[in-house]
C-alpha cells in the first residue's frame, strides 16, 4: 500500500516537472541517500546521481 501511494507520488510529481525532470529526480535521490552532503559538489560524487 505505501508502496504503491510513493510510486504513484513520484509519477505525478515527474509529470509536473519541466525538461530536466530525471536529473532533477536524482538528484532528490541522492539528497536523500547520501549520509553527509556539505555542498552540492558533494551529491555529484553519490553514486545515486549519474547527471
Amino acid at each position: 500500500m505505501k508502496r504503491a501511494r510513493l510510486e504513484e507520488f513520484r509519477q505525478a510529481a515527474y509529470t509536473h516537472l519541466s525538461k530536466a525532470h530525471d536529473a532533477t529526480f536524482e538528484l532528490t535521490d541522492a539528497i536523500l541517500l547520501t549520509r553527509n552532503v556539505y555542498s552540492l559538489a558533494d551529491l555529484s560524487l553519490s553514486p545515486v546521481f549519474r547527471r
